[in-house]
């Protein structure tokens, strides 16, 4: 089985309805995924802008996650988690969902799943770059959702 990321409030390389970005209620988007390899020790989630001014904007960093969880409703909370995941930094300086709020044109959110063959260490509350540097040589199998958005004039 391959590892799949999904979305019921958005397809693959279409957009994310307003009601997930600082348009709206700035709320996560509900997130469904399957294959996980049987090997897997735990899911980390990363979802990012690289089309940010300047550098790839960071807007939700999790790891720790149960390969046996499948999902997040929509507006999943810190409390509601799956037992065990840890929360990262994103670039809104907060640990949490920030949603999309490009300053200008249409941007694109990786939503990247990466099943690993550990469990990672308390790592704080890393930004991206920790928690990458901490996956590395430990990814079985990495999937992501992308979806766009622009802001109305």
């Amino acid at each position: 089985m391959t590892l799949t990321l999904t979305s019921s409030a958005f397809s693959h390389n279409e957009g994310i309805p307003s009601i997930y970005t600082c348009d709206g209620k700035n709320i996560s988007p509900p997130l469904v995924w399957s294959g996980v390899p049987k090997e897997a020790k735990s899911l980390a989630l990363i979802v990012d802008d690289p089309d940010a001014p300047g550098r790839t904007w960071v807007h939700w960093v999790l790891y720790n996650l149960l390969p046996e969880s499948k999902g997040f409703p929509e507006g999943v909370r810190a409390q509601q988690l799956p037992a065990g995941t840890k929360e990262g930094l994103n670039d809104f300086r907060s640990t949490g969902y920030g949603g999309p709020c490009p300053p200008s044109g249409k941007h694109r959110y990786f939503h990247k799943l990466y099943a690993l063959d550990t469990i990672l260490p308390d790592l704080g509350v890393p930004a991206k770059a920790k928690l990458e540097k901490a996956m590395r040589g430990h990814i079985l199998a990495e999937t992501e959702l992308v979806g766009s958005y622009a802001r109305s004039s």
